[in-house]
């Protein structure tokens, strides 16, 4: 277990705030001390701040980048994910597990932040927590947070203010473009953790999934970037452990176990009156899995991709 994670976090950003004119982020310091960098809202963050800002929401443990693909014929990019620690990475970091509702401000909240403040049932269940003086954070909302939703956040989680950041990305902006979809292990470790197999027994994982072109706004965002993961992403797990149990556990993984799979998002949030909770939880899952037991060498696949959907979710003619 990799401890401390909103310090390596921390980290990461201070690296990223080394180069903020190059990569089009902005800093504010708020009058707590606290700090909120723009990835969107206001600020320019391109292709390479989403690469940054997804590699901050996995702790500094994974690694992002933009690669060649291929959609419906034609060369299309890829965000590719990699990462040794899929666990503390993808889900207790990078899952965006903990909703902000406070003073009229919404967000969905990921990174380690949620490690350190414990907010959900499945910290409990998984029996960890960061006891750490930092605080790192990330946002998908389209507003920046006001003073009194970033001093909430670090009252739950432990941290001063002076070491809490907290950085923030719509969903139709190019930095929460790539950051979301670079979700697709983490998708895959969250669907075998709801499925209660062991999730320590995976101990590396890699994952690609088309990068959606820009949405005119948050909701059809929300629709292109989930339809990337759903019908366009491939994930490969390195699992230890009996190949029975992976047989059994992988079949049930990929989206296309939903019933309401085969359908554009943005048309199943619709018809769930635009209610996560309300769609079916088995949908939320990568394309494809490929599990791979690295004692026996055995490889099991699962699931399918779909060009046709994505062609009309990302109005591809």
């Amino acid at each position: 277990m990799v401890d401390d994670l909103n310090r390596r976090a921390f980290q990461q950003i201070e690296q990223v705030l080394q180069a903020e004119a190059a990569l089009g982020v902005v800093q504010h310091r708020l009058p707590n001390a606290a700090r909120v960098v723009d990835f969107g809202v206001r600020a320019t963050a391109g292709l390479d701040a989403g690469a940054a800002l997804a590699t901050i929401c996995m702790s500094g443990l994974g690694q992002v980048a933009l690669y060649p693909g291929q959609l419906a014929g034609r060369l299309w990019p890829t965000v590719q994910v990699t990462t040794d620690w899929p666990l503390e990475a993808c889900l207790l970091s990078q899952y965006a597990g903990w909703k902000i509702a406070r003073d009229g401000y919404f967000g969905m909240g990921s990174g380690p932040m949620r490690l350190a403040a414990a907010a959900e049932d499945l910290f409990e269940r998984l029996q960890f927590r960061d006891q750490t003086q930092h605080c790192v954070g990330v946002l998908e909302a389209a507003e920046l947070p006001p003073e009194s939703v970033v001093e909430h956040i670090a009252e739950r989680t432990g941290a001063s203010l002076a070491q809490t950041v907290v950085c923030v990305a719509p969903t139709a902006s190019q930095a929460g473009n790539v950051q979301i979809v670079a979700r697709s292990v983490e998708t895959a470790m969250h669907k075998l953790f709801e499925l209660e197999f062991d999730v320590a027994r995976v101990v590396s994982g890699w994952g690609c999934a088309p990068l959606p072109p820009l949405a005119a706004d948050d909701l059809h965002g929300i629709g292109r970037t989930n339809d990337a993961i759903l019908y366009g992403s491939r994930v490969m797990l390195w699992v230890r452990g009996d190949d029975a149990s992976l047989q059994a556990v992988g079949q049930q993984v990929p989206a296309c176990t939903s019933a309401c799979y085969g359908k554009p998002f943005l048309e199943i949030f619709e018809d769930a009156g635009r209610d996560f909770y309300e769609i079916d939880p088995h949908l939320f899952s990568p394309a494809e899995l490929v599990m791979i037991n690295v004692e026996t060498g055995c490889t099991h696949q699962f699931g399918r991709l779909d060009a046709d959907v994505l062609q009309a979710s990302f109005g591809i003619d």
